[in-house]
C-alpha cells in the first residue's frame, strides 16, 4: 500500500504551537509528533511507502523523518511551491499508483487503515471518503416562519446529526490524472465536481475514536491524555 500524507500546510489555527515548528511536529505527551505516530500507524497497517506533501518548514519534517529508515517504511517527499488546498498537492506527484490513501497529517484515529484501503479495492470506487458522526448542538431557541413571518414551529437548543469527512480517503489515479497540475484544488471542489460528473464516491461510515487536531483546545487535550490515548491508537 502507499500513501499520501499532506502536511504541508501553516497550522495556524494551532497557534502559537506552530510558531516555530510546523503543525505534524508538535509533540504529545512527550514522546512522539502527530506525523510520528500516523507513520507508525501507516507502517503497522501495510502500508510499504510513504509520500510527505510538505510545504511550510519543509526543511524541518524532512530532517526529522529522513528517508524513513529507522521507521521501516520507505519515506519521500513532495514539495509545494505554494498553497495547493488538500488535492492540488496529489497533482505533483509523478509515480502514483493505481490506487492510494490520501490524509490529512493531524489526525488521530484508529481506523483500520487495510480493511478500508481493501474495501476500497473491492468496490471498484474511484473515491472513498472515511466518515464520522458528529451531533452539533444549537445553543439558542431556533424559530420557523413561513413568508408572512407567522411562527409554524419552534426548538430550544436543538441538535442535529451529520456525517462528516475525517480527511482520510482512497482515490483512483485516474482522478487525479485529470486534474491540472499544479493548481489549487480541494476536498470540497473534488466532491462538488465528482457529483456533477457522476464519480464514483463511496462513503465509509467510521464508529471508532477521530480527533482532528486543529485548535489548541484539541491539541491540549490530546497532550494532556496521551497515555490514555496511547492505547487507543494502538501505540507505546
Amino acid at each position: 500500500m502507499r500513501a499520501i500524507i499532506l502536511a504541508g500546510g501553516k497550522g495556524t489555527r494551532l497557534r502559537p504551537y506552530t510558531t516555530l515548528i510546523p503543525k505534524p511536529l508538535v509533540p504529545l505527551g512527550g514522546k512522539y509528533s502527530i506525523l510520528e505516530i500516523i507513520i507508525m500507524q501507516l507502517t503497522k497497517a501495510g502500508v510499504t511507502h510513504i509520500t510527505l506533501a510538505v510545504n511550510h518548514l519543509s526543511h524541518l519534517i524532512v530532517s526529522y523523518f529522513g528517508d524513513g529508515s529507522r521507521f521501516g517504511v520507505k519515506i519521500d517527499y513532495s514539495l509545494e511551491e505554494g498553497e495547493l488546498s488538500t488535492i492540488g498537492p496529489l497533482t505533483l506527484i509523478d509515480d502514483l499508483p493505481e490506487n492510494f490513501l490520501v490524509m490529512n497529517g493531524d489526525i488521530l484515529c484508529d481506523l483500520d487503515y487495510r480493511s478500508f484501503f481493501g474495501a476500497h479495492m473491492q468496490s471498484g470506487s474511484q473515491i472513498s471518503v472515511s466518515a464520522y458522526p458528529r451531533d452539533v448542538k444549537i445553543d439558542f431557541g431556533v424559530l420557523r416562519f413561513d413568508e408572512t413571518n407567522r411562527l409554524t414551529a419552534f426548538e430550544e437548543k436543538p441538535s442535529y446529526h451529520f456525517d462528516v469527512s475525517m480527511g482520510i480517503y482512497c482515490i483512483n489515479r485516474s482522478v487525479i490524472e485529470e486534474l491540472p497540475r499544479g493548481g489549487v484544488y480541494g476536498f470540497d471542489t473534488l466532491m462538488i465536481d465528482g457529483l456533477k460528473n457522476n464519480k464514483r464516491i463511496d462513503i465509509r461510515p467510521f464508529s471508532g475514536y477521530w480527533l482532528d487536531i486543529g485548535r489548541p483546545d484539541d491539541y491540549q487535550y490530546a497532550d494532556e491524555h496521551f497515555d490514555e490515548l496511547s492505547s487507543k491508537l494502538g501505540i507505546s
